[in-house]
């Protein structure tokens, strides 16, 4: 039997749903969040960056970071989601996953769930994470 699941995210929350019926409605089957996510900058970042000389003369300049706090909070939480998706498939509850989520966050995912093998995956680029099942539905295909 194939069992579809339809993951709805956004950067802090994602919705896992199951369909039974192709042109039949959302149940939840799981909910992952990431609260840290929706932290401001100053949280996740408390200390000032760190200085630095330059290599000639007596100069001094702020060290930055190469990604943003709240964009790596972004990629963690995209790996836990991968990471929930690819020990669901490994056990059987899922064998085809129906991908919604705004542009950054698809990018992540696309990325950490290339690798799980046997799994058939199809996207929609559109940020629904705060609607409910119902209205999710209707942006939905009719048959999925």
């Amino acid at each position: 039997m194939s069992r579809k699941w339809v993951l709805v995210a956004d950067k802090s929350k994602a919705r896992i749903f199951t369909v039974a019926d192709p042109r039949g409605a959302l149940q939840d089957e799981a909910v992952l969040e990431h609260p840290e996510a929706r932290d401001r900058e100053q949280t996740l970042a408390s200390d000032r960056p760190g200085r630095s000389f330059d290599s000639k003369g007596q100069g001094r300049h702020a060290m930055g970071s190469p990604v943003e706090p709240d964009r790596q909070e972004t990629i963690r939480f995209a790996k836990q989601v991968a990471d929930h998706v690819e020990h669901a498939h490994n056990a059987g509850h899922c064998d085809r996953l129906l991908l919604v989520a705004g542009p950054p966050l698809l990018g992540l995912l696309r990325g950490k769930l290339g690798a799980v093998s046997g799994l058939k995956i199809s996207e929609i680029e559109k940020n629904l994470g705060q609607y409910d099942a119902v209205e999710i539905r209707k942006h939905l295909p009719e048959r999925l």
